[in-house]
């Protein structure tokens, strides 16, 4: 049986270029929970070749952090994404990132190129978790709801920018900076999807990332509604989204008494408490808390 991987606790996801040892470094030196190195959006065209060995070289030699160390592939759909997988998994990452996933038979599609490159590397198979961003294709958009039992899937996010170009929108973003309509409704595609698929659901970027007030208020909304973590652009922003992130002793002493109280009477499926009736939504609530508190 595989060891549990960092990306079911996870909140920070943190992305660093994958043509920068100095920036890779850096991420990796942060308290991000997960670095996500990036060959995409983040290296041209004419450098991804290079970022390739430089990614391969960074995972050889932080080989003690490689479950923390996850990397953005190209689309797989792209004319990269096989040269990136074949550098890049012998290295044994953590596990990668897959934009722009058209449906479930893109990740499926993915699982078996890992297959085949973690056999010819000797690495166990199935050891490549997948975070895939669920709605930057408006393919992926309606099938968000289509991801339930891939054995590698850890995590799911969503991205506004790609999905915005895609259907030829001016803007993302209404007259007060939040996201219009159809973006609102990425993200909760992706919430939704990821409670089908039964893991965390990830919340995308704050792009404005010396904006720790409006951080902190966004990343406090989308936990409330949901999400388990958050993506970051820049190491400034790490320490901001474990705390939103992490439960406050406040919410882990009410749980542990919602808890302790369902225990107690273990024949009840409802229970009246201090003016409020509990049930068993509460209990698992209250569980859920609680299994996200790291053992002092």
């Amino acid at each position: 049986m595989l060891a549990p991987d960092p990306a079911s606790t996870a909140r920070s996801w943190l992305f660093a270029p994958g043509d920068s040892d100095h920036k890779m470094e850096k991420a990796r030196a942060s308290a991000a929970d997960i670095v996500v190195i990036d060959l995409e959006d983040a290296v041209s065209e004419a450098e991804k070749p290079a970022a390739r060995e430089r990614v391969a070289a960074f995972l050889n030699a932080h080989a003690e952090d490689r479950a923390r160390l996850w990397v953005r592939i190209n689309p797989i759909q792209s004319a990269h994404a096989l040269h990136d997988l074949a550098r890049v998994i012998p290295s044994a990452p953590g596990g990668i990132m897959l934009p722009k996933p058209r449906g479930r038979a893109d990740v499926e599609l993915t699982g078996h190129y890992l297959s085949a490159l973690e056999a010819s590397a000797g690495l166990p198979i199935g050891s490549t978790r997948i975070i895939i961003v669920s709605t930057e294709t408006p393919e992926g958009m309606f099938e968000t709801n289509s991801y339930a039992g891939l054995p590698r899937l850890a995590a799911m996010t969503w991205g506004a920018e790609d999905i915005a170009t895609a259907i030829g929108a001016i803007s993302n973003r209404d007259a007060q900076g939040r996201y219009e309509f159809p973006y609102q409704l990425a993200r909760t595609f992706c919430l939704m999807g990821a409670a089908v698929a039964g893991v965390p659901a990830i919340e995308t970027i704050h792009g404005a990332f010396r904006d720790a007030e409006g951080l902190g208020a966004l990343a406090a909304e989308v936990r409330r509604a949901g999400f388990r973590g958050m993506l970051a652009i820049h190491p400034v922003q790490v320490d901001a989204i474990n705390r939103a992130f992490s439960p406050t002793e406040q919410e882990i002493a009410r749980a542990r008494e919602i808890v302790d109280l369902f225990a107690a009477n273990p024949g009840l499926g409802t229970i009246g408490h201090e003016g409020e009736m509990l049930d068993r939504p509460h209990l698992a609530r209250a569980e859920a808390i609680l299994a996200r508190v790291t053992p002092a």
